[in-house]
């Protein structure tokens, strides 16, 4: 009686140590993810005051054309050893977050003819895309056990690239999908993704 007492003693204190191990990685996730969310958020700040906010016009396709470039950029500047350009490919990435919360914005308020949005309006609904992706991203972190810390950058930016053809389907088909997930939730994923990778490279400096 006394050893099985001892057993089920020694099971709560592992299972309460794992708990706690959990808990404590995710708060890191949690902090890195915020500071590579404000760098994207800053960017997009400063050059929503150089050109305001002139992306409204933009169709979705448009925007997911965009991010489809940089995402084969990415992957051309990580199969080249030599790069014309001297650009990394945390610019790009950040690019890609930020063209992704563009387009949910979009998805929102539809698209216009001229732009409409004040600077504190934009940056409030980016705020509010950024949360939402966000709390996605810790719903499937929670499911998953942050497997996305054991994958490459390289394979982060082919899941961002599978994405995209999965979007572009989906804008062929006018937004219509039978079993799929919606538009929405795939340039969710793409945000996250791409703060991934973000984090990743942030911790190679």
């Amino acid at each position: 009686m006394r050893q099985k007492f001892l057993r089920n003693l020694l099971y709560v204190f592992i299972l309460d140590v794992n708990l706690h191990k959990i808990a404590l990685r995710m708060e890191r996730t949690l902090q890195q993810y915020d500071s590579v969310a404000r760098t994207c958020q800053d960017l997009f700040e400063r050059k929503m005051n150089d050109y305001g906010c002139a992306w409204r016009i933009l169709r979705l396709s448009s925007l997911t054309d965009q991010i489809f470039i940089k995402a084969q950029r990415i992957r051309s500047l990580q199969q080249k050893s030599v790069r014309k350009i001297d650009e990394g490919q945390a610019g790009e990435f950040i690019g890609i977050v930020n063209y992704c919360v563009m387009a949910l914005i979009q998805i929102d308020l539809g698209i216009v003819a001229q732009p409409d949005l004040e600077p504190e309006k934009a940056l409030e609904l980016y705020t509010l895309k950024l949360s939402e992706t966000r709390q996605l991203m810790q719903d499937k972190n929670h499911d998953y056990g942050e497997a996305w810390r054991d994958m490459r950058v390289s394979s982060l930016t082919d899941l961002i690239i599978q994405k995209l053809l999965r979007v572009k389907q989906i804008e062929n088909n006018q937004g219509k999908t039978t079993v799929s997930e919606g538009i929405d939730a795939n340039y969710q994923d793409m945000i996250n993704y791409a703060i991934f990778a973000l984090i990743h490279l942030n911790s190679k400096l």
